[in-house]
């Protein structure tokens, strides 16, 4: 006999026809015979107290997790289910939906795939940042994207320097910069002139933001490095960022360390959807025309 498949739903309750679209998921899942448990406020606003658990009690209650909203939502999820190493499916409700796997008018093909387990699981790089003040820890951080350390303020400068290991690497004045996952390459960094890496790579990637300099440059740093950034501005305007969602205040002087997790997140993907076919779909790239190539007359 087939062990039942126990989906744990986490819904982002603002965004329209979050309640229709969890009804008929509930439904579909509980049609098949399946067990599906509820994040305790939506099962509340849906009058379904009998399948609701708290997302704490997830890591030991389900076998995968339903979020349905948009790429934040998700991000939030992977940072709150980082330590359960749970597999998750993404179903769109936002404008982008990069890294959601499905849509709402596929969700029986969807679930039926789940069912029969015909899906393939992507696992995702997270980075972990830790704020040194003073010599002391003051805190740290989970994040799947990226972390960010810029101005908080239009008129301010930030001069920060990185270094790579031990390893000095270059002092950058402008916006700020951004460390960020193969997952975050896509981003904001992606929108600041960092290269697209593919998910699959062990890599964490360090972009400026607007430097105040024409050879600064993006790079990549194997996964097994850390990336060291000392803030040298002269106020403490400046903020640092997880995921975009995160925010803790930054003083002049504080040391961010930024390194790879040993935390990951688990993605489910279909097996026939490549990243770069996402990427060509999600980010309006040309689709690849078929073309003859035709010698000299």
């Amino acid at each position: 006999m087939v062990a039942l498949t126990r989906i744990g739903l986490i819904v982002n309750r603002s965004k329209p026809r979050a309640f229709e679209i969890s009804r008929e998921i509930i439904q579909i899942i509980e049609g098949n015979g399946e067990k599906v448990y509820v994040e305790a406020e939506t099962a509340k606003a849906l009058g379904r107290s009998d399948i609701q658990l708290p997302v704490h009690e997830f890591a030991h209650s389900v076998d995968l997790v339903f979020v349905l909203g948009g790429d934040g939502t998700l991000l939030g999820v992977a940072r709150q289910l980082a330590h359960a190493k749970l597999p998750v499916l993404g179903i769109n409700l936002g404008h982008l939906g990069f890294l959601a796997e499905a849509e709402p008018k596929d969700l029986h093909k969807a679930i039926e795939r789940i069912i029969r387990r015909d899906y393939s699981l992507e696992e995702r790089l997270m980075l972990e940042v830790e704020v040194v003040r003073e010599g002391k820890s003051i805190g740290t951080w989970i994040g799947l994207n990226d972390v960010g350390i810029a101005k908080r303020s239009f008129g301010r400068m930030v001069n920060v320097r990185v270094f790579v290991d031990s390893m000095y690497v270059d002092e950058y004045s402008g916006d700020g910069v951004i460390v960020s996952s193969p997952t975050g390459s896509t981003a904001y960094s992606l929108s600041c002139g960092g290269p697209i890496v593919s998910p699959q790579m062990n890599a964490i990637v360090v972009t400026p933001i607007s430097p105040h300099t024409l050879v600064s440059r993006p790079f990549l740093v194997s996964g097994e490095q850390t990336v060291k950034v000392e803030v040298c501005s002269t106020h403490n305007d400046i903020g640092l960022t997880v995921d975009g969602q995160v925010n803790v205040p930054i003083q002049c002087n504080d040391v961010i360390l930024v390194r790879k997790s040993t935390c990951s997140t688990l993605l489910v993907k279909w097996q026939e959807r490549g990243f770069f076919n996402v990427l060509r779909t999600k980010l309006h790239m040309n689709p690849m025309s078929e073309q003859r190539c035709e010698g000299n007359e």
